[in-house]
């Protein structure tokens, strides 16, 4: 079995992604309850903030610590395509 890979970063990513996790329940409830389309708007705006500041924030700390100079070029390409 592999060693798990794990970062100092991924408790933030997770709860960054938590947050998001919330705000996506709350979307769901203000449709269901009929609640104004602006509002469910902003709130669709929150979930895709903190989804897109997890995914930076992961990506960001692999360049930091997992590629190694010219022998990982293909693997920073490959990775950068999601930022």
């Amino acid at each position: 079995m592999t060693e798990p890979h794990r970062h100092a970063s991924h408790p933030k990513v997770v709860s960054r992604l938590k947050r998001a996790e919330g705000h996506l329940r709350a979307v769901v409830s203000m449709i269901e309850e009929g609640r104004p389309c602006v509002d469910v708007a902003q709130q669709l705006q929150a979930v895709e903030s903190a989804i897109r500041n997890a995914k930076q924030a992961l990506i960001h700390d692999h360049m930091d610590h997992c590629l190694d100079g010219d022998h990982d070029r293909d693997e920073l390409k490959a990775i950068s395509r999601y930022l």
